[in-house]
């Protein structure tokens, strides 16, 4: 790129996150009283927290639950058999203790005797044998039954090949459940804190089906009830009076809002409306900073930010040159420096920090801008492309401005170093992710994944070539020959050494554009307290409180 044309597209950059102060003016100065009272520990006499949930739940049904949005809420709902410290930490859950037997393959959970649903009946250890058999039966249509392929049998299961009950998993006694593994997983009790390991209750997925996770049907065994749902409007929780820790709980009601416009998230948390967001808008953020300093929170979180490309269909299908060619050509640093701006790292890779693991990139991350796009432009002749046949793609993604901002920009890189023509197409997020999923439309898809444990497999399994949540398509052997060589391997560094082998495969073959590693971004009020961020941006209603304010 000439030094006037970078120029240029910094320019087009600066313009799309331009800012020069709120439409609205400055924040409206509201005399809140002290904060907390006099003590600064006073609670509010009302508890009730608003909380921004960006997209409508999908579903409340744990089991088959996809989105973020939908676990936020079903963390309330539900408490597993291990859950999280405010600080992300694992602890005690529904079971108030576990053992592993020497070979690392059985499981011993005990139940605490105060477990009750929110209908009163005891929780058992026969609830979790019906509620992960259901998990992974294929009738329940579950996209995240392979979470659970650890356990003896449950991707046979899943695949048809046996039945439920022979699901790895029994009840030894009211309160004592076994869990049997197919082979060591080091993980495992991380996956159990995933909703696919929720137990649900029996008796009322016996009566109403697929209705159960309704209000007025859905009976659950967490700090909260389900009260009401008016899709688009709001989802309502209100406290569970039978739930085991109900006397440490301090917030009474919870709203979940679908806001997928930030901008509007912002203008109602302004107004006082909310007191908790999931994210800001970023063209904003430089404003956020200046004016609510106090209120804005960001931390690093176990998540990458990616473009997905469909390489079962032309114009990517085998064409790895092409895949890389349009990677090369975007500028992460431009990304994270001119339009994300909260800390957002660039990604070369595809799986963030995350333990007993060693980050991943291509050599070529180390080149200079220049040297980057010299290669992307031989790669997109070598594809075939070029001024007399430009590549015309189409760019998909969810209804957000951040995601329409994001695909603006990339279009604008593709067009000026390679002259790629771009379509910008937006859904809504349940649209949205059943055209994904179908292939049959795609060409490049905008996407995030959020790790369900702390591990590199969480990410490194999305790509094996059964996951029913693999957009892209891709396949490769070698890949889910590492991936399945190191789910049974002990030994932390030979399993590392696997993982790291099958990420080098992937970013050498592009199905997928990693574009930065994310970080959590919150706007919370002073009077919310409690909140303490966590690498998995997991919150739970029950560890917070409102202070008194007027």
């Amino acid at each position: 790129m000439t030094l006037m044309r970078r120029y240029a597209w910094l320019g087009a950059a600066a313009w799309l996150v331009a800012c020069a102060g709120d439409p609205d003016g400055p924040p409206k100065i509201r005399d809140y009283g002290v904060i907390g009272g006099a003590s600064g520990t006073e609670l509010a006499a009302e508890q009730v927290l608003h909380k921004a949930n960006e997209s409508e739940p999908q579903t409340l049904d744990p089991h088959r639950a996809q989105g973020v949005q939908d676990s936020n809420i079903l963390r309330d709902l539900f408490e597993p058999l291990v859950m999280e410290s405010p600080d992300g930490a694992l602890i005690p859950g529904a079971a108030e203790s576990w053992s592993i037997s020497e070979d690392g393959l059985v499981y011993t959970f005990y139940l605490r005797p105060d477990g009750r649903w929110s209908n009163g009946d005891p929780v058992t250890a026969d609830d979790w044998v019906f509620s992960l058999r259901r998990a992974v039966d294929p009738a329940t249509l579950s996209i995240y039954s392979a979470i659970l392929y650890p356990i003896k049998n449950a991707e046979a299961i899943n695949k048809g090949a046996l039945a439920p009950k022979q699901l790895g998993v029994r009840a030894l006694s009211r309160l004592t459940l076994e869990i049997t593994l197919q082979s060591p997983t080091p993980f495992f009790v991380g996956l159990l804190n995933h909703s696919m390991a929720y137990a649900v209750h029996p008796p009322s997925v016996r009566e109403y089906g697929t209705q159960f996770a309704r209000p007025g049907t859905l009976i659950s065994n967490g700090a909260y009830r389900l009260k009401d749902w008016v899709v688009q409007s709001h989802v309502e929780l209100e406290r569970n009076a039978l739930y085991r820790e109900n006397e440490q709980t301090v917030i009474d009601q919870v709203f979940y809002y679908p806001i997928e416009n930030t901008d509007a998230m912002f203008a109602r948390y302004r107004a006082d409306e909310l007191d908790f967001t999931t994210n800001v808008p970023l063209r904003q953020l430089d404003y956020i900073k200046a004016t609510l300093p106090d209120d804005f929170i960001a931390a690093p979180y176990l998540g990458t930010y990616y473009f997905g490309l469909n390489v079962t269909r032309p114009p990517f299908k085998d064409s790895p040159e092409l895949r890389l060619a349009l990677s090369m050509a975007v500028d992460r640093e431009i990304i994270t420096g001119k339009l994300t701006g909260a800390g957002e790292v660039p990604a070369y890779g595809w799986v963030p920090p995350v333990q007993n693991y060693a980050q991943q990139a291509p050599a070529w991350a180390e080149w200079t801008r220049e040297q980057r796009h010299a290669e992307a432009r031989r790669l997109y002749r070598e594809a075939g492309y070029g001024p007399d046949n430009p590549l015309v793609v189409e760019i998909l993604y969810n209804t957000s401005q951040e995601h329409k901002r994001l695909a603006i920009a990339i279009s604008a890189m593709w067009k000026q170093l390679l002259g790629v023509e771009t379509r910008l197409l937006n859904q809504e997020w349940k649209v949205f992710l059943q055209t994904r999923a179908l292939r049959a439309e795609t060409q490049v898809f905008r996407s995030g994944w959020i790790g369900d444990y702390n591990d590199a497999n969480t990410f490194a399994d999305l790509l094996h070539s059964e996951n029913a949540q693999n957009d892209s398509g891709w396949s490769n052997a070698r890949y889910d020959e590492l991936l399945e060589l190191a789910a049974v391997e002990i030994d932390q560094t030979v399993r590392a050494g696997y993982l790291e082998e099958a990420e080098r495969i992937l970013l050498a073959e592009q199905p997928i554009i990693p574009l930065y590693f994310y970080v959590s971004k919150h706007l919370i009020k002073p009077w919310v307290g409690g909140f303490v961020p966590n690498i998995m941006d997991h919150t739970y209603t029950k560890n917070l409180y409102i202070l008194k304010h007027d």
